[in-house]
């Protein structure tokens, strides 16, 4: 896949259990050739957590992109009048971003990047994250596939015996994603167990 001729928002929410995987996934990104335009949530800025520090992991997906990042809900609004991205990713999607997209709250640096993008009806990737996906937010991931320029990133069950309502996205499929998104496609099967 050749990317070198897209714009790629991505916004990095708190599930930090996949940042690593999401971090490769940026850098397999770049070296497809997409300019990639990290915007971090807040809990993605500032929380350090058994994964690792929070400024570590903001500077490491800074110096792969080659861009600073968007930061703050004021910088992330003129992505909609400037309507300068091709595609909007959202991975890590937690639980919480997906039931604040579905209800129309922008709080955030990644659900203003969201809504701004979203209103010059370009695609939107979603690669979800959350351990309740199978219980309060099932309703969330049920409506988010049912509107429109909304796509995702094939997922499954993570860990069914001790975590059985937690979901995944497949992060591995994440530039095939992209490539049928951007094409008005959704990549199928949508459920597919994690690796």
């Amino acid at each position: 896949m050749d990317f070198s001729k897209y714009n790629i928002g991505l916004g990095i929410t708190g599930s930090f259990c996949t940042f690593a995987k999401t971090r490769k996934e940026i850098q397999r990104l770049c070296d497809m050739g997409a300019n990639v335009i990290p915007v971090f949530s807040f809990n993605a800025q500032t929380c350090d957590t058994r994964f690792g520090s929070a400024k570590e992991y903001v500077d490491g997906i800074c110096e792969i992109t080659g861009n600073e990042g968007i930061r703050t809900i004021c910088a992330a609004e003129p992505i909609g009048p400037n309507n300068f991205l091709d595609i909007m990713v959202i991975a890590p999607c937690t639980g919480n971003t997906a039931a604040k997209l579905c209800n129309g709250i922008t709080d955030t640096p990644v659900l203003m990047a969201t809504k701004a993008h979203m209103r010059n009806g370009k695609p939107l990737v979603i690669a979800i994250s959350t351990n309740d996906a199978l219980g309060a937010g099932f309703k969330n991931i049920g409506m988010l596939m049912n509107m429109k320029n909304i796509y995702f990133v094939p997922f499954g069950q993570d860990n069914y015996k001790s975590k059985p309502n937690s979901m995944i996205a497949k992060l591995e499929l994440l530039p095939e994603t992209i490539e049928a998104a951007l094409n008005g496609k959704q990549i199928q099967p949508i459920l597919q167990t994690p690796t």
